[in-house]
């Protein structure tokens, strides 16, 4: 049921909890906002967990929590202790970790395991102007990697996932290696600048890894092997052993071996970041009592069946860019 026409199997469901967000994030919102569902046209807790019990059933091993901020959603805790009874290898999520630090203890307790935290600059007044929100938010990201890095650093995963905008904070990269010293447990991994809907990209503002691997220190950073085919991420090591990733989507994607799909906090599947058109909502399958698990493989078959092979269908980055509109804001997605 899982595999698509290009033998890609599966095993990895990103689940966005909620449209919103305590954040304003330039390239990942209009600062106005996005327009939010009724809550009627939203997942509820057991129909998101009906809809993992099928895809931990029919092969998904993996599963992280996404948003919007999925620590604005009240019965986060519920979702996770959901989610552990159905026994996945890992259990994640992506926070820009304004809250975080409150809920984490919990989440950890509950089987929360693996954690990406969004940060894209470690200067204050940048932050508030990346961000559309006051510098003091950044005390409390770096409250909540503290904790993270303290309750996941033997047996867990923290990494900080840091958006790269020329002219913005291209000029941090030494600075956020330097954070591996501070918290040996964490990876860092810097993301190449991605286009979705209002979000002002342009080919100009993206830095391509190999430029910024070409701005440090003639051998500091050293490749390590590539161990997992699915993995998204080019890793390197520091001197002192320091996990440094580059997130490659737009110079060299990594689509050959894409193994993951989205659910929406509306229940549509997703089944590529940059696809627009091929979304099926699993919301009113798993609303009719009627249907069964049967009926809704056949769902996500079909939905998986019309994924493309790379970049959603379109040629490059420009030509995502231009098809944005037809495509939700990455707030709407979570990533």
């Amino acid at each position: 049921v899982l595999t698509d026409t290009f033998q890609r199997q599966h095993t990895y469901l990103r689940l966005s909890l909620t449209e919103r967000c305590n954040l304003r994030c330039t390239y990942c919102m209009p600062e106005a906002g996005v327009p939010l569902q009724p809550a009627s046209h939203l997942l509820q807790t057991p129909e998101l967990l009906n809809i993992a019990t099928y895809f931990r059933q029919a092969g998904v091993t993996k599963f992280r929590l996404t948003g919007g901020e999925p620590t604005l959603r009240k019965d986060l805790l519920d979702v996770v202790k959901g989610l552990k009874r159905l026994d996945p290898h890992q259990i994640g999520m992506t926070s820009n970790g304004i809250k975080l630090h409150k809920e984490l203890p919990d989440l950890v307790e509950e089987g929360l395991d693996s954690l990406n935290i969004s940060l894209d600059t470690v200067d204050a007044d940048k932050f508030a102007t990346l961000t559309r929100r006051p510098a003091a938010y950044l005390d409390r990201v770096w409250q909540s990697i503290d904790v993270a890095h303290d309750l996941l650093k033997d047996h867990g995963s923290v990494k900080l996932n840091c958006v790269v905008m020329r002219g913005t904070n291209d000029d941090e990269v030494a600075n956020f290696i330097q954070l591996t010293e501070t918290y040996p447990a964490l990876s860092v991994r810097f993301i190449e600048y991605m286009p979705f809907s209002e979000n002002g990209w342009n080919w100009d503002k993206c830095v391509p890894y190999q430029e910024l691997l070409d701005q440090l220190e003639t051998g500091m950073l050293k490749a390590v092997p590539v161990k997992d085919p699915h993995d998204t991420t080019k890793w390197f090591r520091t001197a002192s052993g320091g996990k440094i990733g580059f997130i490659t989507s737009m110079s060299s994607h990594f689509c050959a071996g894409c193994n993951r799909i989205r659910l929406a906090a509306d229940g549509s599947l997703k089944v590529c970041l940059f696809d627009g058109v091929t979304e099926i909502s699993l919301r009113d399958a798993v609303r009719d009592y009627d249907f069964t698990d049967t009926e809704l493989g056949k769902l996500v078959h079909y939905a998986i069946q019309k994924k493309k092979f790379s970049l959603g269908g379109h040629k490059d980055p420009q030509d995502i860019m231009n098809d944005a509109a037809n495509n939700r804001p990455m707030t709407l997605i979570g990533g």
